[in-house]
């Protein structure tokens, strides 16, 4: 795919206005560069997501520092998520593109706790606010800056 055919970033997509502060989440966990944060629409117990702090809309638009950003934080939050969850299965998935099954474009990696034969499909069901919020607590207590 050409660059010109690539979707352009769209600064009212729900990531950038969490960026901005405009709507609600659950925050598990924040530095300069990254943002991770409970999946509304879960597919999984514990489903969260890990986002930078570049407008990107896929991994062919992140500069390596917010890449390897993502990365460590992905790190930091499995192994909270292993403690919280008491599992060891999490599911690391990052999908490119519409055809591939990107629904927000704003560069994203899912962190699941589950199995590839338990998971549930993405974005059927919003889960319930207050459990949210207690697992994003939960986590953000067992991550070590």
């Amino acid at each position: 795919m050409s660059q010109d055919t690539q979707t352009k970033y769209d600064d009212n997509n729900i990531f950038a206005k969490m960026l901005n502060g405009d709507i609600p989440y659950h925050k598990v966990y924040e530095n300069d560069k990254t943002l991770a944060f409970m999946d509304i629409m879960p597919q999984a117990k514990g489903h969260v997501l890990v986002i930078p702090k570049q407008k990107a809309v896929d991994l062919v638009d992140l500069e390596p520092e917010y890449a390897a950003a993502v990365l460590m934080t992905s790190k930091k939050v499995m192994q909270a998520q292993r403690q919280v969850f008491e599992r060891e299965g999490i599911i690391q998935m990052q999908l490119n593109g519409a055809q591939a099954g990107q629904t927000v474009f704003h560069y994203h990696v899912h962190l699941i706790p589950s199995s590839i034969h338990e998971l549930g499909r993405h974005a059927v069901t919003q889960a319930d606010q207050s459990e949210l919020a207690e697992m994003a607590k939960q986590l953000a207590g067992a991550i070590n800056p």
